[in-house]
């Protein structure tokens, strides 16, 4: 009994000692450096548009048409929502017009399959636009389509990855009250 108790204490002193060196090494190590704006902005942008093409992806297709309460968008059109405001950023980026204002329409999008396409085409298009401008250019005007004035494009872009973060939070409630776990909510393996 006293070497079971001896050898438990001899166990805990060595994970203890463990645990001390490695934060220490933690402290030691200088930080690594903050990233530059840019990069901040595209890591989030792709971080969001890879939760929303996973629902994509993942929502039942028969289910594609569900709507929590008849007056709400179906899941599809939510995605479709989100997937083209996106364009009232990377449009101007890019020099082209924003889109006229109506979301894709339902029947164009007929599948899971065309609805996942349109969603990585928007979140790839919208991060080629964050890429190609920079550090530099995240200082940039364009004119935001919705207030017909100038904005910084950093500001513009993290505007729309906000609506797509609100639209990710709907579409969560939508797997759940569908009687789903989201895909953000699964144990990881």
């Amino acid at each position: 009994m006293k070497k079971r108790i001896i050898s438990v204490v001899f166990a805990l002193s060595i994970l203890a000692v463990l645990a001390v060196a490695q934060d220490t090494t933690k402290k030691d190590a200088p930080p690594k450096p903050a990233v530059g704006p840019s990069q901040a902005l595209l890591d989030n942008w792709n971080d969001v548009g890879r939760k929303l093409i996973a629902m994509a992806e993942d929502f039942p297709e028969e289910k594609y048409d569900f709507k929590p309460v008849p007056a709400q968008r179906s899941f599809a059109e939510q995605l479709l929502h989100a997937a083209n405001a996106n364009y009232f950023f990377t449009n101007p980026v890019m020099g082209l017009k924003p889109p006229a204002g109506e979301d894709p329409k339902r029947d164009q999008y007929k599948t899971r399959a065309a609805v996942v396409e349109f969603v990585k085409k928007a979140f790839a298009d919208g991060a080629a636009a964050i890429k190609q401008k920079g550090d530099k250019g995240m200082n940039d005007l364009i004119v935001d389509p919705f207030a017909n004035q100038q904005t910084r494009v950093s500001d513009m872009a993290w505007g729309l990855l906000e609506h797509s973060g609100e639209h990710y939070g709907q579409l969560v409630v939508y797997y759940r009250v569908a009687g789903l776990v989201p895909p953000e909510s699964r144990p990881k393996k």
